[in-house]
């Protein structure tokens, strides 16, 4: 089954997305992670005022597969969580890149998105897996 991978999010080879809308990055997992973990039962997010560092993991989603960490694509400081998916995790597989995003970061510089995967390379590298 294809899965979708909108343009214009970037994407990290460790399964997290990426949407920039000026200094604000909008954090979420891909449908293709989302499939991989199956049913997802927990979500652990960092509260609003933590700062997170690129590379770093900033909380875990569990699945009855799997526990998984969840890795930040850049630093900043977490605006906003998504609540209702940590009342109702298993909704993120309804709409992993809309509804279901999970942070919501204040960047401190968007450069640090240069290496991250486009659209394309993020779908070669999970279709080729």
């Amino acid at each position: 089954m294809p899965f979708e991978y909108p343009d214009d999010l970037k994407y990290l080879d460790t399964h997290e997305f990426v949407r920039l809308d000026g200094d604000i990055a909008t954090v979420g997992i891909t449908a293709f992670a989302v499939d991989q973990l199956g049913d997802i039962v927990f979500l652990e997010l960092p509260e609003i005022g933590a700062a997170l560092s690129k590379g770093e993991s900033f909380g875990t989603i569990e699945s009855v597969k799997a526990v998984e960490d969840l890795n930040s694509a850049i630093s900043g400081t977490v605006v906003e969580r998504n609540e209702a998916m940590m009342d109702s995790p298993e909704q993120i597989a309804e709409d992993p890149y809309g509804e279901g995003w999970l942070l919501k970061v204040r960047i401190d510089d968007p450069g640090e998105l240069d290496d991250a995967l486009s659209a394309a390379e993020y779908r070669a590298l999970v279709e080729g897996e």
